[in-house]
């Protein structure tokens, strides 16, 4: 079982940017799928970005392409959401999450249900 760590949300003002980092406990990170995801209140939690097991292919939700990136240091076992250019909208709890079973090192997953394992969060709060 992995542990999961979320931490670098914070207040920032509109167009500002922040990194989330994900530290996983537990097991080797590169092991696992793994996913950002992010709920705001009074709404179901929604996709951001996805990144393989290898690492060499992910997907970001079009709300957040070209604003926000997923990324992954195995070495330290930790995963990576830049964003730059925030939007109020953007205001939510961020969750990353992993997922165990990945038969494809290259297959990345958008649905919460596809994860097996979910952080406790990190709020972000982008003011206008």
């Amino acid at each position: 079982q992995v542990q999961l760590v979320e931490s670098g949300g914070g207040l920032v003002q509109a167009g500002g940017s922040l990194r989330l980092s994900c530290a996983a406990a537990g097991r080797t990170l590169s092991n696992y799928a793994m996913g950002w995801f992010r709920q705001a209140p009074g709404k179901e939690r929604e996709f951001v970005a996805a990144d393989s097991r290898s690492g060499s292919n992910s997907y970001h939700a079009n709300s957040v392409k070209g604003r926000f990136a997923i990324s992954r240091d195995n070495a330290k076992n930790t995963l990576f959401l830049q964003m730059n250019s925030l939007k109020p909208e953007d205001t939510a709890v961020y969750y990353c999450a992993a997922r165990r079973n990945s038969p494809y090192s290259d297959a990345y997953y958008l649905k919460t249900y596809e994860y097996d394992y979910w952080g406790q969060g990190t709020q972000v709060t982008v003011s206008s």
